[in-house]
């Protein structure tokens, strides 16, 4: 494949600025475009959630300074949608009737939230949180005694109660399952967090799903349960996940995966010329043996730097395993890997009850991922051991030094 000389990246995100600045890091000297439909300049997403709804900060983590991207002769283009892709012709054409040749070209258009088909649910008061205008236009809105119920209690809605609290807020959490973050954790890791949330005044109601938002002449004032039980709610934060903004891709015939999106083989090619990477990219992973798509900053920013090196030819398979972090009131944690709770061996190094501790999946005597709370000095040992794959027993993992691993 011959040397590029136009490069085209849609979506400013993490994963698409990241990309950018890579290649000029390689010293790419062709032309790089970088298109993105907010107003902002690229910038990181977990602070919405965190310090940002906490009242921390008024901004973002950026992913560059303000004159990083013309220093280094890349043409941001922000406030721009992207409305087709022609692999054929490689071309992708704006929303402003401009068209722009590529030789290689990026998707990196990232996650929009999900929304409950329920009535009510486009009513004024019904939020969700994806954007730092979202993030800043709901810790307006926290303050002390407002009623908020958050609907869904993975890590947005988890971290985004914690913040409510912090402002003095009353805030219930609806969720399906029987706990919240259940299908990462399992049940036992799982109730830590919602004792954590207990102590710290987040009343639940688990197990039970809504079945509409009500109103009066402001905007909704109520969350219906399907048990017919009524929450009262001056705001209500809709948080049951994010789907992958695959349309352009999709309208270019790229394919789709089973898991909504678009499928790349291992180094990340969706088809020649053409890249994916972030939240909509279904990576074939050799480390696992089928397709991952992952949602978390850390995928988005080492896959934005991985696809700058394919974009030049290099060709290298993906390898990393996937990382996340959360911060609520007084927990920290860190989770490395990919584990089935369902299925998967539990292990824990310390005291769930003192929320210092360490928790193992294992899958025929190997770390298939581990999460460190409120404990950091084995963090080097705990990505050795998921990215090594070692043999390993629970008994090890119990009683001996885990920096032996790294």
């Amino acid at each position: 494949m011959p040397e590029p000389e136009r490069i085209i990246i849609v979506g400013t995100g993490l994963a698409g600025a990241t990309a950018a600045a890579e290649v000029r890091e390689r010293g790419f000297r062709g032309e790089v475009t970088l298109f993105g439909e907010q107003s902002h300049r690229p910038y990181e997403l977990p602070a919405l959630s965190k310090s940002v709804l906490l009242g921390e900060t008024d901004e973002p983590e950026w992913v560059h300074d303000q004159g990083f991207y013309a220093e280094h002769d890349i043409d941001l283009r922000t406030s721009v949608r992207v409305e087709r892709v022609d692999p054929a012709q490689q071309l992708v054409t704006d929303d402003r009737g401009g068209t722009h040749r590529y030789d290689r070209l990026v998707l990196a258009t990232g996650s929009r939230p999900r929304h409950v088909a329920v009535p009510g649910a486009d009513l004024p008061g019904v939020r969700t949180l994806r954007t730092l205008d979202d993030a800043l236009a709901l810790r307006a809105a926290f303050g002390e005694g407002v009623r908020v119920v958050v609907v869904g209690a993975g890590w947005i809605g988890t971290e985004a109660a914690a913040a409510a609290r912090t402002h003095g807020a009353d805030v219930t959490v609806v969720e399906q399952a029987e706990l919240p973050l259940l299908p990462v954790l399992g049940a036992e890791v799982a109730a830590v967090f919602r004792d954590l949330h207990t102590e710290h005044g987040v009343k639940w109601r688990l197990g039970t799903a809504i079945a509409e938002f009500t109103a009066d002449a402001g905007g909704v004032r109520g969350v219906r349960l399907r048990d017919g039980q009524e929450l009262a709610a001056d705001l209500v934060l809709v948080a049951v996940g994010a789907g992958p903004r695959v349309e352009l891709a999709e309208a270019a015939g790229l394919d789709l995966a089973a898991d909504g999106g678009v499928a790349v083989d291992e180094g990340l090619a969706a088809a020649p010329g053409v890249f994916a990477a972030g939240d909509i990219a279904s990576h074939s992973h050799p480390r696992y043996g089928h397709r991952v798509r992952v949602e978390h900053w850390a995928n988005a920013k080492d896959q934005g730097a991985h696809v700058a090196r394919n974009l030049l030819g290099e060709n290298e398979p993906y390898l990393a395993t996937p990382y996340f972090f959360t911060d609520q009131y007084d927990l920290g944690c860190e989770y490395r890997g990919l584990a089935d709770p369902a299925a998967d061996e539990l292990v824990v190094r310390g005291d769930l009850s003192s929320r210092e501790f360490i928790a193992f999946w294992l899958r025929e005597g190997r770390v298939r991922a581990a999460l460190n709370v409120n404990s950091w000095d084995e963090g080097d040992a705990l990505q050795a051991l998921v990215d090594s794959r070692a043999a390993v027993s629970a008994r090890q993992l119990l009683e001996e030094d885990l920096g032996r691993f790294e």
